[in-house]
């Protein structure tokens, strides 16, 4: 049961903490995204004051977890992310600046056609296509260490959060503890322990 669980967890945990995707920059020529107009903002709903927490049942075997909302409320789950977005980010500047490169020799080379020698388009040329090339790798390189960090953050949380799903299994005679990314036809508010194990992952900072 335990690697059930371990990877029931793992599963969602990889959902949760999902690395920012890595978008390459569009290359030289490629049309650029229109702006669709800006929509008359609609007035913000009234807020609804928030429901009182369900009470666990006293005689209930079963509980869950959501995993999702333990990562995006919990102080590690944001830190993860924070990690995340900061790498994602700064790959980006780094593309980006090759890729700012490449637009300066791609107009150096369309408006110097009439003044340029053959030896220097050809020499341009060759720096366009090697740049072209830098800029592949780069963004390729930059997809593994996002994915490898995301792997390590995935891993520490994990071991984090797995004693504290089995402390409260414990602590409550509780058989099984499911996530709720399994999929339940119903299920009584109040078996949602997930407010439970983020405040004991904080408490463990």
């Amino acid at each position: 049961m335990r690697v059930l669980k371990l990877s029931f967890v793992a599963a969602a945990l990889t959902l949760a903490l999902a690395a920012p995707s890595f978008a390459q920059t569009p290359p030289v020529g490629a049309p650029k995204p229109q702006t669709p107009p800006a929509a008359t903002p609609a007035a913000p709903p009234a807020a609804k004051p928030p429901s009182p927490p369900v009470p666990f049942p006293q005689d209930a075997k079963y509980a869950f977890i959501d995993v999702q909302q333990i990562a995006s409320n919990s102080a590690a789950g944001k830190e993860a992310s924070k990690k995340l977005q900061a790498l994602s980010e700064k790959k980006q500047t780094e593309v980006g600046e090759k890729n700012k490169q490449l637009q300066a020799l791609t107009t150096k080379r369309d408006t110097s056609a009439g003044v340029m020698n053959d030896a220097a388009r050809v020499q341009l040329d060759k720096d366009i296509d090697k740049l072209q090339r830098d800029i592949q790798y780069a963004g390729q390189s930059a997809q593994a260490e996002i994915n490898d960090l995301q792997n390590d953050l995935q891993g520490e949380f994990q071991k984090k959060l797995i004693p504290i799903i089995e402390e409260l299994a414990k602590e409550k005679g509780l058989y099984m503890i499911f996530t709720s990314e399994s999929g339940f036809a119903y299920v009584h508010p109040g078996l949602n322990l997930s407010d439970e194990v983020i405040k004991r992952l904080d408490a463990k900072k």
